[in-house]
């Protein structure tokens, strides 16, 4: 089975480590556009090892549910796959882009979800996911929560329960030295306790909480925060009027193929999300990465963070900042032994759920699934035909 699969995703090199999983199954390549708003495809490492990456221009990149790609049916006139994997939602522009162009061709084509609220979509969007939904072959919501909102939604045909992405065990791990490396360059000793956050910085992703926790912890508690965004000069004033800018490392956004070490050197990892208006948590890939790397987590309860964080972590209610500084207090004050154990915990939780290997696994035999319904279907249509 040839398979190409579109994903602006994959610029993110750490991502790719899906298609090499997918290419121990079928034969894959990836579709990726030359640039996503200012970011180009970050150089890997492996790439000796990866399924070939095809890069096109894409109209209004940068824009999630707006962007196609500038010859796209040359490609699939090209690659000549025998099913298309279209890893966008089933709203967005380029969902119907290709969904079109695949059934002008007889491929079959899918779509991912991650949408986990029910909401009502403004025109054209609507129209636009009733109209992919009856041209694909099948679909893939990311949690049970967005294969919920498709239902409801009226979208009736195949559709499989598969994360987009998973972590890869190998890149992801337990560090001695790059967690020693981190902290030195951190300037904070084996001995302090050190917090991290990974994501972009804006009011929804909850860091204000984080720093308020941060403040009533004792005096050798850091926070590293990797990432970038709006929210960042009002965070570092914050830290400043709290007293506790020294204790706070903003380090700006980390390549994917460097965040393992960085991960390694945390002692917890805290994701303290808060729901707003139309948006709730669809996954926090941070929070497998860092258990990953043997990092517990601290999760609020909101969207999908209490499934995800499982055994590997707390799950503290929402915008409660007190309970946040109570749950870090708790990892803070473990221990050797029992901060060992919640290590294992959170890394044995994620090799067992939230692989690359397993979702590559999940996602191909969906694909034979579709593709034996189709066949099955084609055999009927023909049988019609004879009769």
């Amino acid at each position: 089975m040839k398979v190409l699969y579109v994903s602006k995703a994959l610029v993110v090199a750490a991502y790719r480590d899906k298609l090499r999983e997918l290419a121990a199954h079928v034969d894959v390549a990836a579709l990726v556009p030359e640039r996503w708003g200012e970011q180009t495809p970050e150089p890997d490492p492996d790439a000796a090892s990866a399924p070939p990456i095809l890069t096109r221009p894409a109209l209004l990149h940068g824009h999630n549910h707006f962007h196609v790609y500038r010859g796209a049916g040359a490609v699939l006139d090209a690659v000549r796959p025998d099913l298309v994997h279209i890893d966008e939602e089933p709203y967005s522009i380029v969902t119907l882009q290709f969904a079109e162009l695949c059934r002008a061709r007889g491929i079959p084509s899918l779509f991912f979800a991650w949408q986990n609220l029910a909401k009502r979509l403004p025109p054209p969007f609507g129209a636009l996911r009733a109209r992919v939904f009856r041209l694909v072959a099948g679909g893939i919501a990311g949690t049970a929560a967005a294969a919920r909102v498709l239902r409801d939604a009226g979208y009736r045909g195949p559709l499989a329960v598969i994360p987009q992405f998973g972590v890869n065990p190998v890149r992801f791990a337990p560090d001695a030295r790059a967690r020693a490396d981190v902290r030195a360059r951190l300037g904070i000793g084996e001995g302090a306790f050190l917090v991290g956050f990974g994501g972009r910085l804006v009011p929804e992703k909850g860091v204000h909480l984080l720093l308020e926790a941060l403040a009533s912890l004792a005096g050798d508690a850091h926070l590293l925060v990797m990432g970038d965004g709006p929210e960042r000069p009002r965070l570092e004033a914050q830290a400043a009027q709290g007293g506790i800018a020294e204790r706070v490392h903003f380090v700006g956004a980390v390549p994917s193929v460097a965040m393992p070490r960085w991960l390694a050197a945390l002692d917890v990892l805290a994701l303290p999300s808060l729901r707003k208006k139309g948006w709730a948590e669809q996954f926090g890939r941070i929070l497998v990465e860092a258990m990953a790397c043997g990092v517990p987590v601290v999760g609020s309860a909101t969207g999908e963070v209490p499934e995800v964080v499982g055994e590997g972590g707390v799950v503290v209610p929402e915008a409660d900042a007190a309970a946040l500084a109570a749950a870090l207090r708790g990892f803070a004050t473990m221990s050797p032994d029992a901060l060992a154990e919640a290590r294992l915990r959170a890394r044995a939780w994620v090799c067992s759920r939230y692989t690359q290997e397993r979702v590559a696994r999940e996602t191909v035999e969906f694909y034979r699934q579709l593709m034996n319904e189709q066949s099955g279907g084609a055999a009927s249509r023909r049988r019609v035909a004879v009769g």
